[in-house]
């Protein structure tokens, strides 16, 4: 069980965070609870032995609840100090309903914080806010569910459901019961249309459950093609409505061929099959608590979104992976079983937390490792999946994470590109590919050596070129002035040398500018002691738009850039023109 807004993990979370408010009463602003779990532990061991080898996941949960709280409760807690700052007796019911509404804070935690200061909350008033927003929901719910239902598809189903035959069959005939253009129904559609069509039975799946539609094809007989199916999808439970493009007329009571287009339904199948592995995988190496928390399956990848708590680490993504694989290389029999829910639930079928099921359900089941409901296409059995790899993991939001996943032919032709990729690196390094990892190590084990060479060799230059910029060096009114380019050092050695000669002159102001391919450098130094009169920010800015660009920075030192290299000695003689009425 997890910390969680619901059932009793909202239970759990309350006593967390009591006790943490608690600690925050006497002082204790850090998390800590995080850091008793494996004394409590060791306390139940007696009790409770398996205790101990959870400890490390425990803890990372507390740790997380710890600052999630603390982050969210700051927030809340302001605004609660501030509300009763206007409030006498009692906190008003709006005012209540905004702090657990908007900021998070409990109606129960707020009773405690009142009671603190010798207030109370107005629980009616709180109560009335609370309805009038069930009300605004259950009204918004209402339009949503109006408007998304057209009366054209109200209509068909009022009729009949569409028959769906696509779990045995790929192809089969049936009949034009609807055609719908803009929303309005036609009798007929022409050549060239865009349209919506409704047919009796069909082997077309409809999107639904995470998994896109099927493509295919309609045929007014086994040869001559009258439409393309680019959708399927429900908009309204029962109906299935296809989108079509035609190539001949069509009229309400034709009789067609309809025909799934197999490649794409072959790739979605591995991957919807490939979704129930993982799943059942991740809770075998996260843990039970793992619980889907969406999903898409198309042919090209599955995404499988999950309840947890912390990133995985590449051991857990592996062993993951090695799970998903074994089944798959086990070419076990994937079983579909239609059965009352009651018994489905009761078999320990996985269900969807707030997914609406009928009486009766469809529960998909590789014998001794997944069993789910789900109203998807599958493969006959798990060796039809071929490979599956994880390609993706991470966050989506706080307590979620998303996987994603690769399987059959889209696997292939990853590690094709991923070995392709690699022999042409071991052709490029002149390696074998089972060394290539030490070689690369090598190869940029060198290549900081000769970074660090090639440092030393400009700090050396650096130190070089101070002694010879000293003799540049011009004196104003006591003041050491130095405006020099210096073609073939970068910005941090500028920096530095100016920084140097700044610090050795002690009073001085020094311009370096450097410029190659067009692309030139400022950099600009002042002493403290000029900064009223001279600020290397103004200074830095005159020089990069005589060059073409733009600079800036503190009175005492400013950096710029410009495009100009040609302009950079007339730009350096107008600093000197310039410091020269600054300072003489």
């Amino acid at each position: 069980m997890l910390p969680s807004n619901d059932g009793r993990g909202y239970v759990l979370r309350k006593i967390m965070r009591r006790a943490m408010r608690n600690a925050r009463m006497i002082g204790q602003q850090e998390p800590f609870l995080f850091e008793l779990t494996g004394f409590v532990a060791e306390l139940m061991q007696p009790a409770f032995p398996e205790l101990m080898e959870s400890v490390g996941r425990v803890a990372r949960v507390v740790k997380d609840e710890e600052h999630r709280y603390a982050t969210t409760f700051l927030v809340a807690e302001k605004v609660f100090n501030d509300a009763i700052k206007s409030v006498s007796g009692a906190i008003p019911g709006a005012v209540s309903f905004k702090l657990y509404d908007t900021y998070g804070l409990a109606l129960d935690e707020q009773e405690e914080m009142a009671r603190e200061h010798s207030i109370s909350i107005d629980r009616e008033g709180f109560e009335r806010e609370m309805e009038q927003q069930r009300d605004r929901a259950r009204a918004s719910w209402k339009g949503a569910e109006k408007g998304a239902v057209a009366p054209a598809y109200q209509k068909l189903i009022e009729q009949g459901r569409t028959k769906f035959l696509g779990y045995d069959e790929t192809e089969a005939e049936a009949r034009v019961v609807g055609l719908v253009v803009d929303g309005q129904p036609v009798e007929s559609v022409a050549a060239g249309a865009h349209a919506e069509l409704v047919l009796d039975r069909t082997p077309i799946y409809a999107e639904s459950g995470g998994q896109v539609g099927d493509r295919g094809e309609l045929y007014s007989d086994a040869a001559n093609k009258i439409a393309d199916v680019a959708a399927a999808f429900y908009p309204v439970p029962g109906l299935i409505v296809h989108r079509i493009s035609t190539y001949a007329p069509i009229a309400l009571g034709d009789t067609v061929l309809a025909r799934v287009a197999t490649p794409l339904r072959d790739a979605t199948r591995r991957n919807h099959t490939a979704t129930h592995l993982l799943h059942a995988s991740l809770r075998q190496v996260l843990g039970a608590h793992v619980k889907q928390a969406g999903s898409v399956v198309d042919p090209g990848r599955l995404r499988f979104d999950f309840t947890h708590y912390a990133a995985m680490d590449a051991g857990e993504i592996e062993e993951v992976e090695r799970l998903t694989n074994q089944q798959i290389l086990r070419n076990t029999a994937v079983g579909t079983t239609v059965m009352p829910l009651e018994e489905a639930i009761a078999t320990g079928a996985m269900a969807l937390f707030g997914e609406k099921y009928g009486e009766q359900v469809r529960v998909v089941n590789v014998p001794g490792f997944s069993q789910e409901l789900c109203g998807g296409t599958h493969v006959g059995r798990t060796g039809d999946i071929g490979l599956c790899k994880v390609v993706y993991e991470g966050s989506i939001s706080s307590g979620v994470r998303r996987i994603e996943a690769i399987t059959g032919e889209g696997a292939l032709r990853q590690f094709q590109e991923t070995s392709g990729a690699l022999r042409h690196v071991a052709e490029i390094v002149h390696a074998a590919e089972p060394e290539l990892a030490e070689h690369v190590t090598k190869l940029l084990a060198n290549e900081r050596a000769l970074e660090h060479q090639l440092k030393q060799l400009k700090e050396k230059l650096a130190q070089s070129a101070a002694g010879e910029l000293e003799t540049q060096a011009r004196t104003l009114n006591g003041a050491r002035v130095l405006a020099a380019r210096l073609d073939g050092m970068d910005r941090q050695q500028m920096r530095s040398l100016a920084d140097s000669l700044r610090n050795k002159w002690k009073s001085a102001v020094v311009v370096l500018v450097s410029g190659e391919e067009g692309n030139v450098s400022i950099v600009a130094a002042v002493t403290r002691d000029l900064t009223a009169k001279v600020q290397a920010g103004k200074l830095v800015g005159a020089v990069a738009q005589a060059v073409g660009g733009k600079g800036g920075g503190r009175p005492d030192m400013a950096e710029g850039g410009g495009k100009d290299s040609g302009a950079i000695d007339t730009a350096l003689a107008n600093v000197y023109r310039e410091l020269e009425s600054k300072l003489g």
